[in-house]
């Protein structure tokens, strides 16, 4: 019988590479795997062309598509997670030494809707007292997905020729929230910083209050896809938990990372983080991080309703203790 054949769009990132290789196969599924794209550009061909049949998107814009009623569906495999706040970037010569000064202040971003700005804008509110709509914000790149503005929300897109990075290093802008390393620092220019010097203390601390290790992207699947083959995202979901299980035990090896404290940082990990920071489905951690970043996005104004998790994401249970031995 011949398989389905499917054209999936991922980051190149361990955690797949069996799946890019084919030492994992979905059963029933021939994949086409396409990891030669920026996220932004992913995202963008998957939600507004529907360029692949499955795609990693954000997490965000995903949000918004479906409640604007768009044909996607979504499966509980989260590829990419980061903390945030070593990625909020001051010009140096403004005066901002705390999270508050940023209150008033002109704030660029990459673009507004992606995840990583929906966390980091959920994360100054409610933990720093920095209300979003206190901001002004200036925003590089158009949407991946349009979405109505409130009112009282302060959102200018900049014209072509301006880039963040460089209107934050010249003063135009006072501070910024990027999902990257910027240049200007990478460059080390001295009028650039970041909000949170010791970011990685933050990080860990911000951990230790929340249990949250925030999720930035979901594994999207065309509707008409389920619709005809209810049993894809089923099997989807199984290869690409083996293809990190296997990912995992590869990465213990400390010879395979060209880094001298390699072992020591993924026993801090494992210390703090826990076994599998990177758990696919809607376990009790995950279901806590994604009803927070719906919250995050209705009060931003990105969707009109908070929508329950079992309408966003499919379910790819096989029963109460089925699958965990195979059984002829």
């Amino acid at each position: 019988m011949a398989k389905l054949k499917l054209t999936l769009a991922i980051g190149d990132y361990e955690i797949v590479r069996a799946l890019k290789e084919g030492a994992v196969e979905p059963d029933g599924i021939e994949l086409n795997v396409l990891t030669d794209m920026d996220s932004t550009t992913r995202h963008w061909r998957f939600l507004r062309n529907q360029d692949f049949d499955v795609a990693e998107c954000s997490c965000s814009s995903y949000l918004v598509a479906r409640d604007q009623g768009m044909p996607f569906e979504g499966i509980p495999v989260f590829l990419h997670r980061r903390f945030r706040h070593g990625f909020i970037f001051i010009n140096t010569e403004k005066g901002i030494n705390d999270p508050k000064d940023l209150i008033g202040c002109k704030m660029g971003v990459k673009q507004y809707q992606s995840s990583a700005q929906l966390w980091m804008r959920g994360f100054l509110e409610h933990e720093y007292g920095v209300p979003h709509r206190s901001i002004n914000w200036f925003s590089e790149l158009d949407e991946s997905i349009d979405f109505e503005r409130p009112e009282d929300l302060s959102l200018t897109r900049l014209p072509d020729e301006k880039g963040v990075e460089q209107m934050l290093a010249d003063g135009e802008l006072d501070a910024l929230m990027h999902p990257d390393l910027i240049q200007p620092l990478i460059n080390g220019d001295r009028r650039v910083g970041r909000l949170f010097p010791e970011f990685k203390e933050e990080e860990k601390k911000f951990f230790k209050k929340t249990g949250i290790f925030p999720i930035m992207h979901v594994l999207g699947i065309k509707r008409e896809i389920v619709e005809e083959n209810p049993w894809v995202p089923i099997n989807l979901y199984h290869a690409f938990n083996e293809a990190k299980q296997i990912a995992m035990k590869r990465m213990i090896n400390p010879r395979i990372v060209p880094l001298a404290w390699y072992r020591e940082a993924w026993e801090e990990q494992e210390e703090i983080l826990g076994s599998d920071p990177w758990e696919y489905g809607l376990t009790d951690s995950n279901v806590k991080q994604l009803d927070m970043l719906v919250g995050f996005s209705h009060e931003q104004g990105m969707i009109r309703r908070k929508m329950p998790l079992d309408e966003l994401f499919l379910s790819v249970t096989q029963g109460r203790k089925r699958g965990e031995v195979f059984r002829v």
